[in-house]
């Protein structure tokens, strides 16, 4: 149980009638429903819906197949460019990415063709006896990939897929990282990323090593003693911190912590509940944690940003997913100070308003206070330095607090990529994770094999 909330009361509702609000967000497809979607589908030249999907799935091509009756090949075509397709179809921004491409989106038609439900639509249809890939003859390399979350998943499995054996060294208990731990209860039901994840296995090659943590019993310098390529698919393990007074108090905690455990509760009632809480940010982490305390029985909860609506990280679909949910969201409003009461818990926050100047957020002079019995940061993920202390890890390049790679996620040390949320490219989204996993293994693949034609 969390310690710095556990003087708070726990949910009124018992777990079923819990477990009832966090059933499945998006509702999926019947064979009816897919088959009516599927024919909208104007199976476009040069599709703009590729080029909008980080992991350059043919959806003309999938969405044909379900036409058509074909749900294996839809799924085979999906899988072959993004062998986490499942879970990506359930929390993939869609409604910014491929279904705002679509040629179907504009005011005439009223709506994109649902591309992300029909893509989980042929992969829960799907009924593969094997795996739908096979190995190629073993090569006799041996990569290192440190974290088993998307990134590192995915870049495992193309490599296994190339005949390399791959050693997944994972810090957690168990494997699948943001999907796994920090995903929203409600977007990825039913033990899901472990039911994904035991497909991707299914290739074989691969083995994952659990407790391994970088900069405590594992180093970047080792492994790249031991293996003949390293990915790093570190993720941002640290919360940022607000460089306030009383920070530390009991009531205020990351929120990516709460909903780690949430997502591995097994009794939701049992969970500490903040009748009145603050969530600090703007991007889908807070939203997901506002909605899911809403869900939870909470009386009244704020989600405050220090800017406005436009700039929110969180897509206008996830803000109404929070206001259907009950929770307001304050904007132009800077946290300045985190209210105690007597016991030196948490019992609100002041904040000063805000404004553009010229350009530049500044204060107003003007302030005003919140009660709660709880806050939540949801201001940003950093990178864990300690995890890159050693004399290996000292010599990549960075650019902030992430790794710079090139195209082919190539980091400054011969030998040694990177993917995911650690580095400077692309948006923080699974689908782009998965995409940068599959790349480095292309590379790193491209790069093995130049040195044993060269040997």
């Amino acid at each position: 149980m969390i310690d710095s909330l556990n003087h708070l009361p726990r949910p009124s509702a018992d777990n079923a009638t819990l477990a009832e609000r966090f059933s499945d967000l998006a509702p999926p497809l019947n064979a009816r429903q897919a088959a009516l979607e599927s024919a909208r589908c104007l199976y476009c030249y040069d599709a703009p819906c590729v080029n909008a999907c980080p992991s350059e799935i043919d959806i003309p091509a999938f969405i044909r197949n379900i036409h058509h009756d074909n749900v294996q090949g839809a799924a085979e075509t999906i899988l072959s460019a993004n062998i986490l397709g499942g879970s990506c179809a359930r929390v993939c921004p869609t409604e910014v990415l491929c279904q705002q491409a679509c040629v179907r989106n504009h005011h005439q038609e009223c709506a994109p063709v649902l591309i992300g439900l029909l893509q989980r639509y042929a992969l829960d249809h799907a009924d593969f006896d094997t795996h739908p890939f096979q190995r190629a003859p073993v090569t006799g390399k041996r990569v290192a990939v440190v974290g088993a979350g998307p990134a590192g998943l995915s870049c495992a499995h193309r490599l296994a897929w190339h005949g390399h054996d791959v050693v997944i060294f994972e810090a957690r208990p168990k494997a699948g990282g943001l999907n796994e731990y920090g995903i929203a209860t409600y977007k990825l039901v039913d033990d899901f990323a472990q039911r994904e994840l035991a497909f991707v296995l299914q290739i074989g090659g691969i083995e994952i090593r659990h407790g391994q943590v970088l900069g405590d019993n594992l180093s970047l310098s080792d492994l790249r003693q031991q293996f003949d390529a390293v990915f790093l698919a570190l993720g941002l393990n640290a919360s940022r911190q607000l460089g306030l007074v009383n920070e530390a108090a009991p009531g205020v905690l990351a929120a990516t912590d709460y909903i780690r455990e949430l997502r591995q509760a097994e009794d939701l009632s049992q969970l500490p509940l903040a009748d009145r809480c603050i969530v600090l940010g703007a991007g889908n982490t807070a939203i997901d944690m506002a909605v899911q305390m809403a869900r939870l029985g909470a009386r009244e909860v704020n989600l405050v940003y220090r800017r406005g609506y436009p700039d929110m990280g969180a897509t206008t679909h996830e803000q109404d997913i929070a206001k259907a949910n009950q929770v307001r969201l304050l904007t132009w409003a800077q946290p300045e100070e985190v209210l105690l009461d007597a016991q030196g818990r948490v019992r609100g926050m002041r904040f000063a308003r805000t404004h553009l100047h010229e350009g530049h957020l500044q204060p107003t002079g003007e302030f005003f206070e919140l009660a709660a019995d709880a806050i939540f940061k949801a201001i940003g993920q950093t990178f864990d330095e300690h995890a890159l202390s050693d004399a290996s890890g000292q010599l990549l390049a960075r650019d902030g607090d992430r790794i710079r790679v090139d195209e082919q996620m190539r980091t400054s040390l011969p030998g040694v990529y990177a993917g995911g949320d650690c580095t400077q490219l692309g948006q923080d989204l699974t689908v782009q994770a998965v995409q940068h996993g599959k790349l480095a293994a292309q590379a790193i693949h491209a790069q093995l094999m130049t040195n044993v034609e060269a040997a």
